[in-house]
């Protein structure tokens, strides 16, 4: 009797894990289909970094594409890159709410922080590449540009669309990602794989660790390597005393 009570309970929990995917499946496709239709609003957002990092230089720009389906693939990407944006939310949401039946009160209250903090950290990533580290690297390659002579024809850069707008995507999911730290030293310092201490003595190997990702992750320019390493390595600071946090309320 109590086999079968266990078997149901294990099916009936399956069975509400499978219609929390597809729930979640149909929102990202939902958002996918949003984002084709509102592509050129996207892509003229995402655009944006490009157009004012040119400004006035007094030289006519543009994106081009090569192929006659890259512009086809580019705002698929870019329905894709809004769907699992805005869409993950949506999916920690759900996740939550599967899990949240099955935990105590305290353990409710230990986690929600977390899942509340995980999609502010991504967008506080995202608005830093976009907003100050994308303009300042656009800046930097183009001082490679020359005007040329008589002799000497001109440098001149001419983007790609599709180039450009995979770079910029790739970049806000890095930054977005990386920003996770605190999240990860956290949870490991709550289930006592490390402890502040341990941060603190192997603080020389995340540098190299944090700056080895950094340049991994972006271009192989210096600016937004920087621009990365920089805020995780503050963020590793304020890991240690998050985590110096989670430690006293685990004594008390």
């Amino acid at each position: 009797m109590g086999e079968n009570k266990k078997e149901s309970s294990f099916v009936s929990h399956l069975s509400e894990l499978r219609s929390r995917l597809i729930r979640s499946l149909i929102f990202i496709f939902v958002i996918f289909v949003a984002g084709y239709i509102f592509a050129e609003n996207i892509y003229n957002f995402l655009v944006e970094p490009y157009a004012k990092a040119v400004e006035g230089d007094g030289i006519e720009r543009r994106l081009i594409f090569t192929a006659l389906h890259e512009t086809f693939i580019t705002y698929l990407k870019v329905a894709f890159f809004a769907a699992i944006f805005l869409g993950s939310p949506i999916v920690l949401t759900q996740i939550w709410k599967f899990v949240a039946p099955g935990l105590y009160q305290n353990e409710k209250k230990a986690l929600l922080p977390y899942l509340i903090a995980t999609p502010i950290l991504f967008l506080l990533g995202a608005m830093l590449i976009y907003y100050l580290v994308m303009p300042l690297a656009i800046k930097f390659f183009l001082s490679f540009e020359t005007s040329g002579t008589n002799n000497i024809l001109p440098i001149q850069l001419e983007a790609k669309v599709n180039e450009y707008l995979s770079l910029i995507m790739r970049l806000i999911f890095a930054f977005g990602l990386s920003f996770q730290l605190p999240v990860l030293l956290n949870l490991l310092a709550r289930i006592g794989v490390i402890d502040s201490e341990y941060l603190k003595l192997r603080r020389k190997y995340f540098i190299v660790i944090i700056f080895a990702a950094a340049a991994i992750l972006t271009p192989p320019d210096p600016i937004t390597q920087i621009g990365l390493a920089i805020p995780l390595l503050i963020l590793y600071e304020l890991s240690i005393l998050s985590v110096k946090i989670t430690e006293k309320n685990n004594k008390e």
